[in-house]
């Protein structure tokens, strides 16, 4: 199985693998291919059944297999006890923790204190979709590795997103636009990525008001607003990604993004169905 993330990379190559890893990114963006990737590595093998390998997955309660299912401090526990002894066959023992945000109760607070004074030879990956989804504390341990959808993919669901969004903004107003705005809080990346989608928005209208076929939604969006409008919208864009990348709040951000896109008119982005951003 390739690995194909250069900072893992690095990390093997340089000899310095971190105790702890947080793959954050969403659902098809490789969090889970990587992750065993990058276990297979440090193990030396390809076996599914290697001893030193252990995944953890969310299960439903013993009393009710049809109950929702979560790491519970049972499965925190048990890791615990396998992180304490050596392992059997290769240099590591490897922990891999899918949908490591659906920990409950008591089960971060006793996973943060492995991760306090891991065990030697171990290396811990949680599997997170955004890096709010577990405590500051625990993931202040982890070393952060991002994943990003496929540019196709991100595309294609961002672009619904945004249709829902505007809609929702130009039918309740400003307390809309707070809204999906808290829903991304400091994910960074997903608000990249929705600055990345108004950006294409406006590009369409432009490519629409210099004469090349971008659908009749477009040609009656940049009829309307024109150049000028355009061109600032662009440059709005350009100057929040650049505010995204030198750390300045991607909840603000996205507020006055969404905030100048749902002032344009009463036509919205094409994009299909409606996909809630939130969480």
């Amino acid at each position: 199985m390739a690995l194909d993330h250069p900072l893992l990379e690095r990390a093997l190559t340089g000899g310095r693998v971190a105790h702890a890893y947080a793959f954050v990114g969403p659902p098809g963006s490789g969090r889970r291919h990587s992750a065993r990737a990058f276990a297979q590595a440090l193990l030396g093998s390809d076996r599914a059944d290697h001893p030193d390998l252990h995944l953890i997955t969310p299960t439903p309660p013993e009393d009710r297999p049809k109950g929702p299912t979560a790491i519970r401090i049972g499965e925190i526990r048990a890791l615990e006890r396998a992180a304490s002894l050596r392992p059997a066959l290769a240099r590591w023992k490897v922990f891999i923790l899918e949908d490591a945000d659906r920990m409950t109760g008591e089960a971060p607070q006793a996973f943060l204190k492995t991760l306090e004074e891991p065990p030697a030879g171990t290396v811990i990956i949680l599997i997170l979709s955004r890096p709010g989804a577990v405590p500051a504390t625990v993931l202040s341990r982890c070393q952060i590795v991002r994943f990003r959808l496929p540019a196709a993919g991100r595309a294609e669901v961002d672009l619904a997103a945004i249709h829902r969004i505007v809609q929702e903004v130009r039918g309740e107003g400003i307390a809309a636009v707070f809204r999906h705005a808290q829903a991304v809080d400091r994910d960074r990346m997903r608000a990249e990525a929705l600055v990345d989608t108004v950006t294409a928005w406006y590009r369409e209208r432009l490519l629409a008001l210099a004469g090349v076929s971008a659908g009749e939604e477009a040609a009656r969006d940049a009829a309307r607003m024109g150049d000028a409008e355009i061109l600032a919208g662009l440059a709005h864009c350009r100057e929040a990604r650049r505010a995204l990348g030198v750390n300045v709040s991607p909840r603000l951000t996205l507020e006055t993004v969404l905030l100048r896109l749902a002032a344009h008119g009463k036509t919205t982005p094409a994009g299909g169905r409606g996909v809630e951003i939130g969480p």
